[in-house]
């Protein structure tokens, strides 16, 4: 009599009502987001097609832009020796400390710039001075300073990571509507709270465009002081493939400080979704 009712048709049919579905609209979300990564590999796709045809075909010579198959060989020598995880492991860690150390520093002075008229007026003009500082300037100051070693190199890329994260803090503190302050102060918030429940959840989406950005220049900072004071890290292998004449060295160091910096800023975007949606439910339930 069990296998009469659960083979009928009707009881079939209710069950695959029943069932998840992944043709429903979360599939679709799915599928159409990978659509979109598809579209964005068909450019470089493209690129890497038309590169390996001009030199191929002897429009550029092939030991000033090396083509992508040679590119490949030269990645795989690199590999094989473990010397380009090492370069790679070494910038990483070198920009993972510096860009702590600068935007928690930027966090702390935008917090008191943009939450104190008297401390914006006071150092406010200072370091919009010291922002315009070209990087390369700080490099020579630095060595006479601090020597050879890590210190300057992490310093520099703190000093490149501080400034956007603090003008990006200050920014999005001065852009909180003040009747979200006014409403918070007539319930009683002052001080931390305040700060917690008002101005940090405000200011979030433009405290992340200064982290992006501080990060980008964070890996542009490290370039720098690797080509100058440096016997590991990517900024060293551009210099020593330029020195040694190679160019697909050059070429692997450079994809490999852009492909660092695309994971590197992914994972920050990662975070900011998720602070932002956390930050949404907070408003919701009032927490």
């Amino acid at each position: 009599m069990t296998e009469v009712v659960s083979s009928h048709p009707v009881a079939a049919e209710q069950r695959r009502a029943r069932a998840p579905s992944d043709t429903g609209p979360r599939a679709s979300g799915r599928l159409a987001d990978v659509a979109a990564r598809g579209r964005g590999l068909i450019v470089p796709a493209v690129l890497l097609v038309i590169w390996e045809a001009v030199v191929r075909g002897g429009l550029v010579p092939a030991n000033l832009l090396p083509p992508p198959s040679a590119l490949v060989a030269t990645v795989r020598e690199l590999l094989a020796d473990g010397e380009l995880q090492g370069h790679m492991l070494v910038s990483s860690l070198r920009v993972l400390a510096g860009f702590s150390i600068g935007a928690a520093l930027g966090v702390a002075a935008g917090a008191v710039v943009g939450l104190s008229a008297k401390a914006e007026a006071l150092i406010g003009p200072t370091f919009q001075g010291l922002r315009a500082i070209p990087s390369l300037a700080w490099v020579p100051l630095l060595l006479l300073w601090l020597g050879i070693d890590e210190t300057p190199k992490i310093v520099l890329i703190a000093i490149g990571a501080f400034f956007p994260v603090y003008a990006g803090l200050v920014s999005g503190i001065h852009n909180v509507d003040r009747k979200l302050v006014e409403l918070g102060q007539v319930y009683g918030l002052k001080g931390g709270v305040l700060i917690r429940r008002i101005f940090l959840p405000a200011a979030l989406p433009s405290l992340f465009v200064g982290l992006r950005t501080g990060l980008s220049l964070a890996w542009m900072f490290l370039v720098a002081a690797e080509l100058i004071a440096a016997t590991k890290g990517l900024g060293y292998l551009l210099s020593d493939g330029r020195e040694t004449g190679r160019a697909d060295e050059v070429i692997v160091a450079i994809l490999a400080l852009a492909l660092l910096g695309k994971l590197s800023d992914s994972g920050l975007a990662w975070l900011e979704r998720r602070l932002l949606r956390w930050r949404d439910v907070y408003k919701t339930i009032g927490a």
